[in-house]
């Protein structure tokens, strides 16, 4: 089921399946912001992630000796969640563990993401709380797709992102399968805090980054039509779009959380990059994306 938050200047619509945002319109001018998914190069649109980032070594882990299969990102993109409030702009949906979940992962916990508007923003509050008896791993993000380019008359190539202040972002080096090395190196910057889109960035598929600045904005000198998305406690940033195409979106990805080291099989109470929370308490975090027009 698809539900509709609108306030003056937007018009969003969200799915209960995977809570998965489906649009983001700018009313005065009637565009539509975020990607609207095509098989040619990416079916989704803003896909969630939890309990885990990325990918898992062989599709699996370990956990108290058993070992258990998870695809990529996790299940949360893969199940409907329930509606819990729900007012003309703002909307919380939750799921908790079950036999499904409990298959893939085998830990108690409540998943929670409210969704509200407030004028051109729309803000992502999402709480994990531990409902369970031991410590709970699991990792956490976003995943939207804007359309690039958002004005007719302007190319991929005329877009660029911007960090809101210079900082020493660096680039997290990943294998040829997209898991992690130990190693970095500098990302660099415009001015420290620009730089230019053109889709061979991603012949070697996703770029993430730490130390990055906490908002970004996706802009073009030709037009005034930009995205901002500012994070709150996810140290992480990945950006995207299918690799070897000339792809016309990017996803502004923050992460609490990130694929496994290349060639190990994680046992979850030692896998890397993995926040863990006490039994009995809950974790916050955050994602805006303000819409310009």
């Amino acid at each position: 089921m698809k539900h509709v938050l609108e306030n003056e200047q937007l018009r969003v619509v969200i799915n209960d399946h995977g809570a998965e945002l489906n649009s983001i319109i700018e009313k005065s001018t009637n565009t539509e912001y975020l990607w609207q998914g095509d098989e040619r190069y990416w079916t989704g649109q803003a896909i969630l992630l939890f309990p885990i980032c990325g990918r898992l070594v062989e599709g699996r882990y370990t956990h108290e000796g058993k070992s258990y299969d998870m695809t990529i990102h996790g299940f949360i993109r893969d199940v409907d969640l329930t509606v819990e409030n729900k007012t003309d702009t703002s909307i919380t949906l939750t799921y908790t563990d079950n036999e499904f979940t409990r298959a893939q992962y085998p830990f108690a916990f409540r998943y929670s993401l409210t969704y509200a508007l407030d004028g051109n923003k729309l803000t992502h509050t999402f709480v994990v709380e531990n409902t369970g008896t031991e410590v709970l791993p699991f990792g956490i993000g976003g995943h939207p797709g804007f359309n690039v380019p958002l004005e007719a008359g302007t190319d991929f190539s005329d877009y660029y992102i911007e960090f809101a202040e210079k900082s020493p972002a660096r680039k997290l080096i990943l294998t040829e399968r997209c898991f992690m090395t130990d190693e970095t190196e500098p990302f660099a910057l415009e001015n420290g805090t620009i730089y230019h889109l053109h889709h061979d960035m991603f012949d070697n598929d996703a770029i993430f980054l730490r130390d990055m600045a906490t908002s970004v904005t996706l802009k073009s000198d030709k037009t005034t039509k930009a995205v901002t998305v500012s994070y709150t406690n996810m140290p992480y940033l990945g950006l995207w779009h299918k690799p070897r195409t000339d792809a016309p979106y990017l996803c502004i990805e923050p992460w609490n959380g990130l694929p496994s080291d290349d060639g190990i099989v994680d046992d979850m109470a030692t896998k890397k990059y993995m926040n863990r929370l006490e039994p009995g308490k809950t974790a916050e975090f955050g994602m805006d994306i303000v819409i310009h027009k």
